[in-house]
């Protein structure tokens, strides 16, 4: 597939990546692994305010978002169990779009109600720096914000349907770049605890 949309910086959106079959095949999987890894509510480090997006991972290494900072853990901050693989489909998508030769050690799975938002940030606490990210939307719409290395430089808004697929490969993995708003109603993927809403899965490369 050709992307949709790219920039010479190494950013592309793969519009319409998966198809609704493909997304409902990878839901069912992503709701398999939020039975043994539930959905938590994640908290800032330092202030203990919570997040808007809750958050759960699979893979070899958790994201975690807490009070006493950022990290990347093998097991679920609240149930300590590892966390459970990461979907094949997921790891051939890496094979075939990240031009990377090792894969990916975790996939932070996101879930967006109708209010939450995500600030602009880059993804810094992997050593892997030049490993692409690559992220999958399911759901509702949403409204995605891509800047540039300086949180005060230009940023342009692009529009992310359920199936597509970004990439932030070369200079771009180091871009700042956030979700500005969920569009409720745009999808009827989701189970329905889970509208209206949005669920990303972001997969990351963390150690060289």
């Amino acid at each position: 597939m050709s992307a949709s949309f790219s920039t010479p910086d190494g950013f592309r959106l793969l519009s319409g990546y998966f198809d609704r079959p493909a997304q409902e095949a990878l839901v069912a999987s992503i709701m398999t692994i939020l039975k043994t890894a539930p959905i938590y509510q994640p908290v800032m480090p330092r202030s203990g305010r919570a997040l808007s997006v809750k958050m759960s991972n699979c893979g070899a290494l958790g994201w975690i978002s807490e009070k006493a900072g950022y990290r990347y853990g093998a097991t679920h901050p609240e149930t300590g169990q590892p966390w459970p693989p990461i979907p094949e489909v997921l790891l051939d998508l890496w094979r075939a779009q990240s031009d990377w030769p090792d894969l990916p050690e975790a996939c932070l799975i996101n879930h967006y109600d109708e209010k939450a938002r995500l600030g602009l940030h880059i993804d810094a606490d992997e050593s892997a720096t030049y490993a692409p990210v690559l992220s999958v939307s399911l759901g509702d719409s949403a409204y995605f914000r891509l800047g540039g290395p300086s949180r005060k430089g230009p940023t342009q808004r692009l529009t992310l349907h359920s199936g597509d697929v970004v990439i932030l490969g070369g200079a771009s993995r180091r871009f700042y770049h956030g979700v500005d708003k969920i569009l409720p109603g745009t999808s009827s993927l989701l189970p329905e605890s889970f509208r209206p809403g949005r669920i990303n899965l972001t997969l990351r490369r963390v150690h060289q």
